[in-house]
């Protein structure tokens, strides 16, 4: 119907499976995977190691260019937080991602964190909203996007960790919440 043969769509139905989007239940077809919550404190481990290395080695690798867009980064980020608007932020977000990932130029943490960013996003979609506080997590993004453009490793690190303190506090009360109500 699409124009599409068979092996792109079991390629990219494995990677969706590899990546915990979906499910593939044998002879009876594709399930989209359920969010467990308490699963989420699990990648937050993982993400908070790999994230702090990212934000480390582009802190570290930074170059004049590079500094001048996380400043400017930094500034969408500090508008995003002042109009309240996610709509801002998102797209701010994904280029802040791809750009430390660019910086930090390790092509095995990016690799990783390819999976755990398609989960958090999943998670933010459902429930940051209702837990979560945006003008909070725009700062968080904007500290350590100037703590990288300034080339200090070790306030990227420190403002990495603060945002993933942030986004196990959003969790914890994502859970609290869900088995309150």
């Amino acid at each position: 119907m699409i124009g599409l043969g068979r092996t792109p769509i079991r390629e990219a139905l494995q990677r969706l499976a590899n990546e915990r989007m979906v499910t593939v239940v044998p002879r009876a077809g594709i399930l989209i995977a359920p969010i467990d919550i308490t699963d989420q404190f699990r990648l937050i481990e993982v993400r908070r190691e790999l994230e702090r290395l990212l934000a480390g080695r582009a802190a570290r690798l930074v170059g004049k260019e590079e500094s001048d867009m996380f400043l400017s980064l930094a500034l969408r980020f500090r508008e995003a937080a002042a109009a309240d608007d996610a709509e801002l932020f998102i797209p701010t977000d994904r280029e802040f991602n791809a750009r430390v990932a660019e910086t930090a130029n390790n092509q095995y943490a990016l690799f990783a964190m390819s999976a755990i960013q398609a989960q958090t996003r999943r998670f933010w979609y459902l429930y940051f909203r209702r837990f979560g506080d945006l003008k909070m997590v725009c700062e968080f993004h904007a500290k350590m996007a100037e703590a990288i453009a300034s080339a200090d490793e070790h306030s990227a690190k420190q403002a990495s960790d603060n945002l993933i303190d942030y986004v196990e506090h959003y969790t914890r009360r994502t859970l609290d919440a869900m088995c309150v109500g």
